[in-house]
């Protein structure tokens, strides 16, 4: 799967980094991605972090 965060959406509220701090970082006061391809063991924390964003800036696209 393939992770990323729309900017402009960010809130920096932070719930992804403590989710998954593996893939996910705060810096600047907002999220960004360590890694565009999440290892599988990553998945199910990425998968949380999406739907727990306030602000849904968190966009996953499933490999085929």
């Amino acid at each position: 799967m393939r992770v990323s965060i729309e900017k402009d959406l960010c809130t920096g509220c932070g719930l992804c980094s403590d989710t998954c701090p593996e893939v996910f970082e705060l810096s600047d006061d907002i999220a960004s991605v360590k890694m565009e391809i999440v290892p599988k063991e990553f998945e199910d924390a990425v998968k949380q972090a999406a739907s727990d964003c306030p602000v849904e800036a968190i966009k996953i696209e499933e490999q085929k």
